[in-house]
């Protein structure tokens, strides 16, 4: 088989199953051999030459920690919500340039990229894998509302949740550890954010000097009680100009 088609017919209102459909009108014009798989997606998918898959970063993350050591090519198409990890890798491709990127690969003409993989320990010791970022605090109680967000659009959507919890949010303890090194010890934090990429919720640079190929993670981290100054630094994020507030420690990291 030459190309697998993976998609999630869920994400952001059936935008993934509608890409799916122009991939795989792309491939019968070209008579390019493909299976598709909606949601369910086997072990022998790795078979294939190629893999087209279709989703945001929900859908991305799902497909790593069920194949955390693929070596098959990976073309990704913009079928999520937000699509921050898409933005990363391609900029501001289009379907079109990533079907013709998908025919390339195929043929064995396309230029691959690797790229960092992190890893997240829970406290089962069941390890998960990302490759945008992970928040907490702050940014781990707007994402419970992630229904929301994606109802009213990954940008839209993601900045009224997070204006919503801006005035009722109370900052849980956290201990630190960076490199080896004690950084902080039962300090209230609102963001706790380790980076591998630069952008997240459909367009905030959170993390705007994160690179997902040096080998190294970014850690965001701040406390930030006061109402009004959360509102001045949340309009900072848009552009990335929150790191240079004095509120925000901003780092890079191997651990």
């Amino acid at each position: 088989m030459q190309l697998a088609i993976l998609y999630n017919s869920f994400s952001a209102k059936g935008k993934g199953n509608k890409i799916a459909q122009q991939i795989t009108a792309y491939c019968n014009e070209r008579n390019i051999s493909f299976t598709s798989y909606e949601n369910d997606w086997p072990e022998h998918i790795l078979e294939s030459n190629c893999i087209a898959l279709v989703g945001g970063d929900g859908t991305m993350n799902y497909f790593l920690n069920k194949f955390p050591k693929i070596k098959t090519p990976v073309i990704l198409f913009p079928g999520g919500t937000g699509n921050d990890f898409f933005w990363k890798l391609y900029s501001k491709n289009s379907i079109e340039q990533q079907l013709e990127l998908l025919a390339a690969s195929i043929n064995h003409k396309a230029n691959s990229k690797e790229i960092d993989v992190a890893e997240c320990v829970l406290d089962n010791n069941e390890t998960k894998y990302y490759v945008n970022g992970v928040g907490l605090g702050f940014d781990g109680e707007v994402l419970q509302s992630m229904n929301t967000i994606r109802f009213l659009g990954g940008f839209l959507g993601y900045y009224l949740v997070v204006l919503k919890n801006i005035f009722k949010f109370k900052e849980p303890i956290y201990s630190l550890k960076i490199d080896g090194q004690k950084e902080s010890k039962n300090e209230a934090l609102t963001i706790v954010n380790i980076a591998n990429s630069s952008r997240t919720g459909g367009g905030f640079m959170i993390s705007p000097h994160a690179k997902i190929d040096d080998g190294k993670l970014n850690l965001l981290y701040c406390t930030v009680p006061s109402i009004l100054k959360r509102l001045s630094l949340f309009l900072k994020v848009g552009s990335g100009k929150h790191i240079n507030s004095k509120a925000v420690h901003y780092q890079e990291s191997k651990n």
